[in-house]
């Protein structure tokens, strides 16, 4: 299964893609998203100082505005599931 990061704030999108079996990781510092197949962020500080360090070959979510569904539904449709 899939691992996904998700940033450590959005635990309600966590709980949801741990019922649907996927492999959750807490971003809670940079690191943390290395190894990981996709990424969910909040949007809320996205990019305040405009640097563009790659630290995951994953896509990346951005969760603003979107419910857990719709952020698992993106994620199955990013994997083929």
């Amino acid at each position: 299964m899939a691992r996904v990061g998700v940033e450590q704030s959005l635990t309600n999108i966590s709980e949801a893609l741990r019922e649907r079996g996927y492999d959750v990781v807490d971003l809670k510092q940079e690191n943390d998203a290395q190894g990981c197949d996709c990424c969910i962020i909040s949007g809320i500080d996205s990019n305040i100082m405009g640097m563009q360090d790659t630290v995951t070959q994953g896509s990346v979510i951005e969760a603003n505005g979107l419910s857990a569904d719709e952020v698992c539904r993106q994620v199955e449709q990013r994997f083929g599931k």
